[in-house]
């Protein structure tokens, strides 16, 4: 008994463990190497063009070369995105959809392409983060690495949920974050197979960037730890406040929501220019106004949210005075410009990152709601930092839907504990008006949208395999296999027992079972059971003796 325990572990789970480790390594360290010169680019991208735009302010007769190149430059990323659609917008939504296994897409043009297209957003002045190009130059390593090493499509989707997670972390520098990624926004479950995918390529990464940087002479700190913020002790009776605060954020993040979804279709509908690539048009033009305005409306926003620390609780800030309206009229633009930019930049499909943007934005509408509760409502001036973490958490759990990596993205950003049970709070009125409103999670619209626009018609197949000895399934349960999407288990036959399977049950060597897909690639599903089950093999070697 106990020597069949052991062939089972051996000769089953451990071996799939450790492949999906070596392979989670694998993945990791090439994100780990590309995310990070990439990310090192995109910081010189915009420092290069908040330079640029702070000299354009001083010299206005030079301001027309600047929407020249603008409108040049948003025609070649409106030619490039309808070249290669699976690049249109952050590229998280399309990773998750490959993880899922609802998209396929060639690993080494997306790579190309996102790194070049987001570079060059960047390097133009617009709104765009790094972040959500690194999650989907990430599943592109995980992708390519499974093909390099011939691996079974469930194999691949793993090791793209790693990499997505790996490249989310190496931007970052942040590991719980990546791997909360991956089991709540990628797969939204959690599985032995995921959870050692995602630790995998998340340690391999971030070693790797660490090293990187470190050879380089650059810091390997996260992005974020030059915040100004602290964290005071935040007395219970106050909590009305973050309460408050939390519901402001985000009802702004249903509106977020709904202004994408709106003018999307909008856009979709009447700017027809080039194809539809001159609707590029938009964005640039209004990175220029707005660049030329404030340096806040620029990048991806983490001077923006640097700038939002108190310093120790004074009411100074570090915001240029746009405009000269003040401290409120300052946060009050400064919001307004990077709501709308973020909301063109998604509507339009402009290969960027919307993660630090929206971060940014949640942050903005904290600062100024704090201003309003400390000159109307008699808050603390001390409690402001505590406010700004806040907004930033719930209008990101509203817009996102992702409470777990909220949290753990706010505190280990802040590198504070202190905030944890404000910013729960904070996360769970997010998410309940999030839901209450209706709105779904901004990447789920965006990939059912996706979906919506493919050619091929859904198939419905009906087969029945039998689990070989050695499968891949076999000894795992239903809910831990990652079956081709659209993919259900109908029915079991062990022996001359039939039955209905549940989550928990798993599969042994022999079991007969009655599988139901609606698929728009038949061959490829069929490909994919049979790997699964192992009945490929089987038939290769009926083959060979023959």
């Amino acid at each position: 008994m106990r020597g069949d325990f052991f062939r089972r572990l051996a000769g089953g789970w451990f071996h799939r463990g450790l492949q999906l480790l070596f392979m989670g390594c694998v993945t990791g360290f090439l994100a780990g190497v590309i995310v990070t010169f990439y990310n090192i680019f995109i910081s010189l991208a915009e420092g290069f063009s908040t330079d640029v735009y702070a000299y354009l302010r001083g010299h206005w007769f030079l301001i027309p070369l600047l929407f020249a190149a603008l409108a040049a430059m948003a025609l070649v990323i409106g030619v490039l995105v309808r070249l290669v659609p699976m690049i249109r917008g952050s590229g998280i939504p399309q990773t998750e959809g490959a993880a899922r296994g609802t998209l396929k897409y060639n690993p080494f043009t997306i790579l190309c392409s996102m790194f070049a297209a987001s570079l060059l957003c960047a390097f133009m002045g617009l709104s765009a983060g790094g972040e959500g190009p690194s999650v989907q130059i990430g599943g592109a390593c995980g992708y390519g690495s499974s093909r390099l090493f011939s691996r079974t499509d469930m194999i691949r989707r793993y090791q793209i949920t790693g990499g997505a997670c790996a490249g989310l972390a190496v931007a970052f520098n942040a590991p719980l974050t990546g791997m909360a990624f991956a089991f709540e926004e990628t797969h939204k479950k959690f599985s032995p197979e995921v959870f050692i995918c995602a630790f995998s390529s998340v340690l391999a990464g971030v070693v790797t960037r660490n090293l990187i940087r470190g050879g380089l002479g650059l810091s390997t700190e996260a992005a974020f730890t030059s915040f100004s913020f602290r964290a005071v002790a935040y007395p219970y009776t106050e909590y009305g406040y973050i309460a408050l605060t939390a519901l402001v954020c985000a009802l702004l993040g249903v509106v977020f929501f709904r202004a994408v979804v709106a003018l999307k279709r909008l856009i979709e509908r009447k700017v027809t220019f080039l194809h539809g690539a001159g609707k590029m048009l938009i964005p640039f033009a209004l990175a220029g106004i707005f660049g030329l305005i404030t340096v806040y409306a620029m990048g991806g926003g983490h001077a923006l949210i640097e700038a939002l620390g108190t310093q120790g609780g004074t009411t100074e800030m570090t915001v240029e005075q746009a405009f000269s309206l003040g401290l409120a009229g300052t946060l009050a633009v400064a919001l307004i410009f990077k709501f709308i930019a973020s909301v063109v930049n998604m509507s339009c499909g402009v290969p960027c990152g919307v993660f630090i943007p929206m971060l940014a934005v949640g942050a903005a509408a904290g600062a100024l709601f704090s201003l309003f509760m400390q000159n109307f409502l008699g808050m603390d001036a001390s409690l402001s930092d505590l406010i700004v973490m806040v907004g930033m958490a719930a209008f990101f759990t509203c817009v996102v839907r992702a409470p777990i990596t909220g949290i753990v993205m706010t505190v280990e950003l802040t590198w504070s504990f202190t905030p944890l049970l404000p910013v729960v709070l904070g996360v769970a009125v997010g998410y309940m008006v999030g839901q209450a409103s209706g709105a779904k999670p901004i990447y789920e619209e965006l990939l059912e949208q996706i979906e919506r626009g493919r050619a091929e018609p859904p198939v419905r197949l009906l087969r029945s395999l039998t689990v070989q000895a050695h499968s891949m399934v076999a000894g795992m349960s239903v809910k831990d296999i990652l079956w081709p999407e659209g993919c259900a288990v109908k029915s079991l036959s062990r022996g001359e027992t039939a039955f209905v399977p549940n989550a928990e049950t798993v599969l042994c060597a022999g079991d007969v079972l009655s599988l139901e897909a609606e698929t728009p690639d038949p061959a490829g599903c069929d490909r994919e059971l049979a790997l699964l089950t192992g009945n490929a093999r089987h038939e290769r070697k009926k083959k060979t003796l023959r």
